[in-house]
Formats: structure tokens, C-alpha cells, sequence
């Protein structure tokens, strides 16, 4: 890593457990931190492509198996409001520590867990530990380097691996679960983990802030996005009209409501409004949530349909996605350049408008489309061309916050990709059955029966189907960078950044 990225001297004066400014090596920084957020984000997906594998070993029903997934989504999206706002309080580097500390005891916990309750338990444990770490890497980056080109650089770093670390989860979660055992997608992150809590002693935490946490305004959020989220999933699996479903609704309504009424009022809030008002940043927040909407499902389908259509094994699969790690990785590099020279929403329109039409030419494929010719190009076109729209969104998020707000405001663009993320697979679940069994009556079961029975015209009938549940999910996602591309347009303020000194911090009303 070039010392030009340059670690920044603290912007704040020591603490106790911060006495002195030393110089501390860029790149080292920048790894400690990246390796961090690489772990965080990976483990949303490294278990899906081993769920089968899951199943089988621990013996788990179908409806068990789900919460493998979602009870990391759950603890992940509902707390990460709360691990920002620690982060501010109680120092960054300390709570940085503590949150890979969980994730790395978790993960060791679920890999040796000997049922499927004890593996729920386990990641439920690495969501929290998740949660604490995702929002204090962003806002460790904005006290670890300078603003200007070296924290635009650890930015295009950050939109990398944040980009990455999904697509990698599945590589890697089919790589280990074809050549060792599921139980490594857990250990995997024991040895990293342990590695980043060692080297996490050169960063510099920042100040310890004032004032004290939010007890209600942590009880009602924490509650809200939780009952959020989980209604999402359940509604997703068992029908928005089912009872619990409507419940959960009805809760997250009122404990969001109580979370905004009790913000406006709090002495020391938790997500403080002011965050919202300026133009960059709410832009940001607003255009993460359709990001991850459409990215999120577009993992989730396109590895169905490479195992249940093409017929693709686990690693195959995961290898399938290589062309969309490179394109990531390119397009951060370049992003990282662009936004030292042009204003942010004139680097993410038109990087989301070669998404769109990536997106589009994946809607395009059919039962037996070539990887060469139409996967592989793109997705390396829809990936370059979203990661393009990362490295801008993530600095309008974090861009002239103030040191005592940095912790939350990284929370919130983190918070906004995964209700995003849950919201999308959710509503594009839903789409996609629909259009498929309008088509062929319960098109997976019958597809599975047809190929136990050998019944190949059958099997040629559901396999079209549910191809066609597919690609209109894809094309839901191409709407939704679409809207993501317009609001960026709107909200994103288009005046060119100063590359020295970045926008003014927003202080405090």
C-alpha cells in the first residue's frame, strides 16, 4: 500500500488511552481495518452456498435452516444504530476491539457447535459482534487518515472490500465446503480475527466523547429495526396478510415512531436528526437503501439459478463470481481517483447507469445461456459500474461529520444497505414466485420431482419457469439502481469537493 495514504495525526486531543499522536504506518492501518470489514461482510454470505451441507450434518428442518442466515441479518441490521453510537462514546479503538472480539469468539463457537440451535446461537452472536464492528471501521478511517486523496484512498479501499466481501462469501463458502467442511466457513474468521484484534493496538481511536448512551432511544431503535427486519424475512417466507407478519409491522411502526419522537427531544440522542440535514449525506443514506435492495437479491438469485438451472456445483459457483470481485476492486481504484476531481454524484450517475445496463443483460438470460457470453461480461459490467457509485455514496456519508458524530453517521449508511438488502430480497422473492409458479405449479418442487423422475420435458418446463421468476427479479433490481441513479441526481450536491481539506465539519445545533 503506497505511504501516501498517510495515517492522520488524531483529530482530537488524546485521551487516556490515546497519550500520544505517534505516527502510525498507513498501509498496516488500512489492513487492520480492511481485513475487519472483509470479515464482517463476508459472513452475511459465506454460509448460504453450505446450508445443504448445514442441513445434513446437524440435521436441521427446512424452517431451522433459514435462521442460519437470518439470524445474522437480524442481529447485524437491528444493533448497528447502537455500535455506532458506542463507538462515539466510549472510543473507537476500545469498541472496535470488543466487537472482534465476539465475532472471532463466535465464529470459533460455531464451528465446533455440535446442533443447529447452538450454530443460531452463534451467529446470532457474531451479528451483535458484526454490528459493533461495521460502523467503527468507516468512522476509524475518517481518524486514521487525513481528509483529501489519503482518506479518498482508504475509501476506494473500504467500497472495495465492502462490495467484495459478499461475492467473496460465496467463493469462499464453496470452496471450503467442497474441499474441507462447512464447519470452516466459522473458522476461517478465527485466525484473521485474531490477527486484526493483535495489530488493532496501532490505530488511534479518537476522543472519547461526552455524554452517555441513549437508553431509550437504544431500546425503541434497537427494537424498531429489529421488528423491521424480521418482518421482512417472516413476511417474505410466510405472506405479508399472516398475523405475526402484521404484528411485527404494526411493532416496528410504533417503536421507529417512538425512536424518531424521542430523537428530536433526547438530550444526548442516539442518531442525531442534524445528520440528516445536510444534502450529501441524507443522498447517501437514501441511495444505500436502494443499493443494497437490488444487490443483495441479485446474489441470492443468480446463485440459484447457477445450482438449481445450469446445475452448477457449490465451487463452481462461488468461482463464477470472480468476474464480479475484479470489477469491484477496478472500479474502487478508479472511483477513489475520480472523487478527488469531480464532484461525487458526476463519479456514482454514471457509474450506476452502466449497473443499470449490466443489470439489464443479466435480466437476459435463459435456461441454457452461456457463462462466457452473457454471465460472465455482466457481471463484471453491473459490478464495475455499482462499485463506481460506492466509493462516492460511503464519502457523501461521512463526509463533514463531526468527529463526536462519526461513529453514527457510518452506522447509518451500514444500517441502510442491510434493512435495504432485506427489504429487496423480500419484495423480489416474492416476485419471482409468483411469475414462476403462474408458469409451472410450485416450480421448485416440481422441478426437484421431475429430476428425481427423470422426466426431462418437465424438468425443461419448471427449469423455464423459474429462469423466468428469475430474470424479473433481476430486472427489479435494474429499476432499483435506476431510482437510486435519480436520486442521486437530486440529493448529491454537485459542487466539486476540495481535495485538501474535504467539506467543513457540520458541528452540532
Amino acid at each position: 500500500m503506497s505511504e501516501s495514504l498517510g495515517a492522520a495525526p488524531p483529530t482530537s486531543g488524546p485521551t487516556a488511552t490515546e497519550p500520544a499522536a505517534a505516527p502510525r504506518p498507513a498501509g498496516l492501518v488500512l489492513v487492520v481495518l480492511a481485513s475487519a470489514q472483509l470479515m464482517v461482510m463476508l459472513d452475511g454470505t459465506i454460509t448460504n452456498i453450505a446450508l445443504p451441507s448445514i442441513q445434513n450434518d446437524l440435521e436441521m428442518s427446512q424452517a431451522n435452516l433459514a435462521w442460519v442466515v437470518n439470524s445474522y441479518a437480524l442481529a447485524f441490521g437491528g444493533l448497528l444504530l447502537l455500535g455506532g453510537r458506542a463507538a462515539d462514546l466510549y472510543g473507537r479503538r476500545r469498541v472496535f476491539q470488543l466487537g472482534l472480539a465476539l465475532f472471532t469468539l463466535a465464529s470459533l463457537l460455531g464451528g465446533l457447535a455440535p446442533n443447529g440451535g447452538l450454530l443460531v446461537a452463534a451467529r446470532v452472536v457474531q451479528g451483535v459482534g458484526a454490528a459493533i464492528v461495521a460502523p467503527t471501521v468507516l468512522s476509524l478511517i475518517t481518524t486514521n487518515f487525513p481528509a483529501g486523496p489519503a482518506r479518498n484512498k482508504a475509501m476506494g479501499v473500504y467500497g472495495a472490500v465492502a462490495g467484495l466481501g459478499a461475492t467473496l462469501g460465496l467463493l469462499l463458502g464453496g470452496v471450503l465446503t467442497d474441499y474441507l467442511s462447512w464447519r470452516w466457513v466459522m473458522f476461517v474468521n478465527v485466525p484473521v480475527g485474531i490477527a486484526v484484534l493483535v495489530s488493532s493496538r496501532i490505530l488511534h481511536g479518537g476522543t472519547e466523547l461526552p455524554g452517555r448512551l441513549d437508553v431509550p432511544g437504544a431500546i425503541t431503535g434497537t427494537a424498531g429495526l429489529l421488528a423491521c427486519v424480521y418482518a421482512i424475512h417472516h413476511g417474505g417466507q410466510e405472506g405479508w396478510g399472516e398475523s405475526l407478519t402484521v404484528a411485527l409491522i404494526v411493532a416496528a411502526v410504533v417503536f421507529l415512531g417512538a425512536f424518531v419522537a424521542i430523537q428530536s427531544r433526547a438530550r444526548h440522542p442516539m442518531m442525531p436528526l442534524r445528520l440528516f440535514r445536510e444534502r450529501n449525506r441524507l443522498g447517501s443514506y437514501v441511495t444505500s437503501l436502494f443499493l443494497g435492495a437490488g444487490l443483495f437479491a441479485t446474489f441470492y438469485f443468480l446463485t440459484l439459478y447457477m445450482q438449481q438451472i445450469l446445475g452448477w456445483s457449490p465451487v463452481r459457483s462461488g468461482l463464477a463470481y470472480l468476474p464480479f470481485s475484479v470489477g469491484l476492486i477496478l472500479a474502487a481504484t478508479v472511483a477513489s481517483k475520480l472523487v478527488s476531481r469531480y464532484a461525487l454524484r458526476q463519479v456514482a450517475v454514471p457509474g450506476l447507469l452502466v449497473g443499470i445496463a449490466g443489470m439489464y443483460w443479466i435480466s437476459t438470460v435463459e435456461r441454457d445461456s452461456s457463462y462466457l457470453t452473457t454471465l460472465m461480461p455482466a457481471m463484471f459490467i453491473t459490478a464495475f459500474g455499482l462499485g463506481c457509485a460506492f466509493v462516492p455514496m460511503t464519502l457523501g456519508a461521512v463526509r463533514g461529520v463531526a468527529d463526536h458524530d462519526a461513529g453514527i453517521a457510518s452506522a447509518l449508511l451500514n444500517t441502510g444497505q442491510q434493512i435495504g438488502g432485506a427489504i429487496g430480497l423480500a419484495f423480489m422473492a416474492a416476485v419471482a414466485t409468483a411469475t414462476a409458479d403462474d408458469l409451472v405449479p410450485d416450480a421448485v418442487g416440481t422441478l426437484h420431482r421431475a429430476t428425481l423422475a427423470q422426466d426431462l420435458p418437465l424438468v425443461e418446463r419448471a427449469a423455464d419457469a423459474l429462469t423466468a421468476g428469475y430474470t424479473q427479479a433481476f430486472l427489479v433490481a435494474a429499476a432499483l439502481f435506476a431510482v437510486a441513479a435519480v436520486l442521486t441526481g437530486i440529493l448529491i450536491d454537485a459542487a466539486k469537493p476540495d481535495q485538501a481539506t474535504d467539506v467543513p465539519p457540520v458541528h452540532p445545533s
